[in-house]
């Protein structure tokens, strides 16, 4: 057995280093004795959670023994940049996770991947009804499925208890925009850094961003400017969401050389202690103690987690969220065995599997009552009371438009562009695109 990643523990597989940042498990007997090969292509590195894959992989194959599931798992970044140039090749994978949005939309008009639309209607819509509607809504466009669904996401803050408490800061007092902004001063003094951010990959800083916009305009003034009508991203509401970042960056809440970090380094940060905040997904506990120096980080009994706050005289509601819709977007030429498999991840009893272990807010009817973790379980309450779930801005308004975001709001928060260029830039990409 060929074993290159620390801290995985995977049993009697075979395991080969694809490059430094990924790693394809190769699963069941001899690929060349099973008659499909089905490849399967995720973004996930943590060693609990890929054996949590491995056992329901195993299972299948245990029940399908003339199919072969080889798994390639890639970090975030190495993911997005291989993805492109593997849906050309002859070595695409059946299905890969997605973020859903504009760019599932984009992939979806290329001819990439597979209309599902008629294999989830089959049999009385077994297999729609299997799912949350909002979920399948969240990955159809002009009527059609272009991916099994497999989770949900929120982005929250989550705070360390301990360093909250040497700086006299309660994390139930953060309730607007100003709130925050003073918390940051007051930890700021008591010598601690406010908040671990990756601005070296410039979408965790987005999320200041588009959470900013929501909370000041509100789903009236987003969806306006996603359809290129009034305003559109010059809208004012728009340009005060930046305003309101480019002040708080002034308060300099970021450890220093943020901006060069990426994001598994700042939640390296906030996971060894040296950061009272992060603003992160609904997994920041785990992926905080994945990349923590110890490998262990911040003890669950010294995590919390509050909502983004408020902006006062805005028009968005406290109970809008911003997240992910996640789902397995199936290439054009999968075989069925591909397709089954992918639903079969994504049923009731297996993601009741994955959200006991802590790795996900399910979508599958029923699944939700198994999300143990006290964490988890308080953003999926939430989730649950929310009345706009907005997906990532730089997913729902296509790669072209969405790396702007990312950028703007980078060079916003560091000083580097006005909130007024900021806007131009991102109206510019959009007519552009």
């Amino acid at each position: 057995m060929t074993f290159m990643h620390a801290g995985a523990s995977l049993g009697g597989k075979l395991i080969t280093l694809a490059s430094t940042t990924a790693i394809t498990f190769m699963l069941g007997a001899a690929s060349a004795s099973a008659a499909t090969v089905v490849k399967w292509m995720h973004v996930e590195l943590d060693p609990k959670s890929v054996a949590v894959w491995e056992e329901i992989a195993k299972d299948y194959e245990t029940k399908h023994p003339d199919v072969d599931i080889q798994l390639q798992f890639l970090e975030n970044e190495a993911f997005k940049a291989k993805l492109p140039t593997l849906l050309q090749s002859n070595d695409v994978p059946d299905f890969f996770y997605s973020w859903g949005g504009g760019v599932l939309e984009e992939q979806s008009k290329t001819g990439t991947l597979k209309d599902l639309t008629e294999i989830f209607d089959a049999d009385g819509g077994k297999i729609r009804n299997a799912y949350n509607p909002a979920a399948i809504d969240g990955l159809s466009f002009d009527g059609k499925v272009w991916a099994v669904p497999y989770r949900v996401s929120l982005v929250s803050f989550f705070y360390n208890k301990q360093l909250f408490s040497k700086a006299g800061v309660k994390a139930e007092d953060i309730k607007t925009w100003d709130d925050l902004g003073a918390a940051v001063k007051k930890i700021k003094d008591a010598g601690i850094v406010p908040i671990a951010g990756g601005g070296g990959e410039k979408w965790p800083i987005h999320f200041y961003w588009s959470y900013l916009v929501m909370r000041n305009g509100g789903q009236a003034v987003f969806d306006a400017a996603s359809k290129g009508e009034g305003e559109g991203f010059m809208d004012r509401t728009i340009i005060k969401a930046g305003e309101q970042l480019a002040e708080f960056g002034k308060l300099e809440p970021f450890q220093p050389g943020y901006l060069g970090a990426t994001w598994p380094q700042a939640l390296g940060v906030f996971g060894d202690g040296k950061a009272a905040m992060i603003l992160g997904f609904d997994n920041t506990e785990a992926n905080q103690r994945k990349n923590a120096g110890d490998g262990k980080g911040l003890s669950s009994d010294n995590l919390g987690r509050f909502a983004f706050p408020m902006v006062e005289g805005g028009a968005g509601k406290a109970t809008d969220t911003l997240g992910g819709l996640n789902g397995w977007a199936v290439t054009k030429n999968a075989s069925k065995e591909a397709i089954d498999f992918a639903t079969f991840l994504t049923n009731a009893d297996n993601e009741k599997k994955l959200a006991a272990a802590g790795m996900i807010l399910p979508v599958a009817v029923g699944a939700s009552e198994a999300v143990k973790d006290p964490l988890m379980a308080d953003s999926a309450k939430q989730l649950a009371a929310s009345t706009w779930h907005q997906n990532f801005f730089d997913q729902t308004l296509g790669a072209a438009v969405g790396r702007v975001v990312n950028d703007i709001s980078v060079e916003i928060v560091s000083g580097q562009m006005t909130p007024e260029e900021g806007a131009q830039q991102i109206q510019d990409a959009f007519e552009l695109r």
